[in-house]
């Protein structure tokens, strides 16, 4: 028997994603250690010119939760895509801590950035128009790569041209395609096996109020 969720549950989350400084302070964590590995890249590189950044935009660059916030109480809060969909064209998200002075950083260093999301293609005009208005560098449409082809296509396409040195994500599929729809367990496993790479080219940001893991069942302690 599955769990059931509670707007409760919801609540929780997003107060974490919205309200608290912890999270804040991990988001600038999250870019002070990518900003290191980002400088290294380019420094063994001697450039960067050939080198590229993926990331991925919400709960990565972009703070969603006020939309979160709004629906909370709607049945099917995370999947409601008429929520979504207005949201990308008519919300006005705001940077996430650090995401500004990062990306500013890359374009300097000569980095080829790419914005890989799931967001949907046809609010893509949409998208670039708030990447370009919270002044994030590199916004246009080749470089902007939505919904459609698994993201694992899409690293692909990226690397038809580019060494990939670093990746940016709120969510394991974001870093490799074996994560996407794999069951709970098999996700566990896949972080131990990649777990090399966590901190070095792959860096995770911390998202409350999405994933596989809010189906689980949880385990409480039993006293003897």
């Amino acid at each position: 028997m599955q769990p059931t969720r509670t707007p409760h549950d919801h609540a929780i989350a997003v107060r974490y994603q919205q309200a608290s400084a912890e999270v804040r302070a991990l988001q600038r964590q999250c870019y002070a250690l990518a900003t290191l590995r980002l400088r290294a890249a380019v420094d063994q590189a001697g450039g960067g010119a050939g080198l590229a950044i993926l990331s991925d935009i919400d709960e990565t660059i972009l703070d969603n939760s006020a939309v979160m916030a709004a629906a909370m109480h709607n049945e099917g809060m995370f999947q409601n895509i008429d929520t979504w969909l207005l949201w990308e064209r008519e919300g006005n998200p705001h940077l996430i801590p650090g995401a500004a002075e990062f990306f500013a950083l890359a374009d300097d260093l000569g980095v080829t950035i790419f914005y890989v999301s799931d967001r949907f293609e046809e609010n893509k005009l949409a998208t670039i128009a708030t990447l370009s208005r919270l002044g994030l560098p590199q916004v246009c449409a080749e470089q902007v790569l939505l919904f459609g082809p698994p993201k694992a296509a899409r690293r692909a396409q990226v690397e038809d041209g580019h060494r990939i040195v670093l990746q940016l994500g709120d969510t394991l599929h974001d870093f490799h395609g074996a994560f996407a729809g794999a069951a709970l367990e098999d996700q566990h496993r896949l972080t131990e096996d990649h777990a090399g790479r966590f901190g070095q080219d792959w860096i995770v940001f911390p998202n409350a109020a999405h994933g596989t893991w809010m189906e689980a069942e949880l385990r409480p302690w039993q006293r003897d």
